[in-house]
């Protein structure tokens, strides 16, 4: 199987009107405190990061986004599969299309905050511990205001909101 497609399904480039898809797709998983909501301004402001599956008949199955926070680290957001195509590989596909992505940009990382801890392992990422970076870079960092830079420096704001998630990290 490809990176783009496999059994029953293709990965393409969300569109605007995908959005209230992909909120559809990630609400059950917010309503069970496994992703973070996000508004639908968010939703369509970010598009252009997000790469979606869809069947045969051209429904949306999944989603993730690929969201860049330095020159050479990226971090994997709303990663989300319906639940009737979990266990049929759409979640690894969509992993791999935004590692791909990942790599034409020029990352050489990928960070998630994520409860899905078995399957971030098994497609290569590791736990980052107390790992920290750089403190020239951790200085720049510092300077974002995005909710995923902040967990990705393990900031103590945004705890109450990730409390039990892992940040993991893969070197591609």
């Amino acid at each position: 199987m490809s990176g783009d497609s496999g059994p029953g399904f293709s990965i393409r480039r969300a569109r605007t009107s995908d959005v209230p898809r992909i909120q559809q797709l990630v609400e059950p998983l917010v309503q069970r405190r496994i992703l973070l909501g996000k508004e639908m301004v968010t939703l369509y402001e970010a598009v252009q990061e997000f790469r979606v599956a869809q069947n045969a008949d051209g429904e949306l199955i999944g989603c993730g986004a690929l969201h860049v926070m330095w020159s050479d680290l990226g971090e994997v957001r709303t990663l989300a599969v319906a639940d009737d195509w979990l266990g049929r590989g759409v979640g690894r596909a969509l992993l791999g299309r935004l590692e791909s992505d990942a790599r034409e940009l020029g990352l050489d990382r990928l960070f998630c905050l994520t409860f899905e801890v078995g399957f971030f392992g098994r497609n290569g990422f590791e736990d980052m511990g107390e790992a920290t970076v750089d403190p020239a870079l951790y200085a720049e960092l510092l300077r974002s205001h995005d909710e995923g830079v902040a967990e990705f420096l393990d900031l103590a704001r945004v705890k109450p909101n990730t409390l039990g998630n892992t940040r993991m990290i893969k070197h591609l």
